[in-house]
């Protein structure tokens, strides 16, 4: 084949690794996504560990991935990936809109946020949008950022996260790369800053406030 006859990057189908742990949705999407615009479903992952080896694997134009699901969820996967794919173009799907989940996401390279009750089509131009190197965040998810009163500073909220899911101080300092005090001075200020007694209290109160 000459050069003359070989696909350009622009005719080439845009190549998605599609993770969400809703097999329904899943499904529909990989079917309705190739019919909504030039895109090629090369991969499918139900969590957030197999989106992480689909991408390695497959090295696709776009990750779309949803933000919660069991085990790894979107942004555990995408923390992985930022050391083992670091330029991997990401598109988070959604049902909740955390303006602390924003603030995270885009910390660790998400170009697209986007809602999953939106559109077959509407998603397929906001990949088609990613791919071309724009950016792409739902309204009501910039919002929300804009109103947030979050007195939290993003080391306070990580520590306040490990903590929501149960890990020790020891667990915390390993998964973080932080020393045991540094993270026990983290959750001092976050619960001075929450009025709770127990770090375990200022993790639910900022996460039934939406900070994390």
């Amino acid at each position: 084949m000459s050069n003359a006859d070989r696909p350009t990057s622009a005719q080439r189908p845009i190549r998605i690794v599609l993770a969400d742990d809703e097999a329904l949705l899943r499904k529909a999407l990989s079917s309705l996504l190739p019919l909504e615009g030039d895109i090629t479903v090369v991969a499918e992952a139900e969590d957030g560990a197999a989106a992480v080896e689909a991408v390695i694997r497959h090295e696709p134009d776009l990750l779309v991935i949803d933000l919660e699901m069991p085990g790894t969820d979107g942004l555990d996967a995408l923390a992985e990936l930022q050391h083992r794919r670091p330029e991997q173009t990401v598109l988070m799907l959604t049902r909740h809109a955390r303006p602390g989940v924003l603030r995270r996401a885009l910390k660790l390279g998400v170009r697209g946020f986007i809602s999953k009750a939106a559109e077959p089509a509407h998603i397929a131009e906001v990949i088609s949008a990613l791919n071309q190197g724009r950016r792409w965040i739902d309204p009501d998810v910039s919002a929300l950022a804009v109103v947030d009163d979050c007195p939290l500073t993003d080391r306070e909220i990580d520590v306040l996260r490990e903590t929501s899911q149960g890990y020790s101080v020891a667990d915390i300092s390993g998964r973080i790369h932080l020393a045991e005090g540094t993270v026990r001075n983290y959750l001092s200020a976050a619960m001075q800053k929450t009025q709770s007694k127990s770090r375990h209290d200022a993790a639910r109160y900022a996460r039934e406030r939406d900070w994390l």
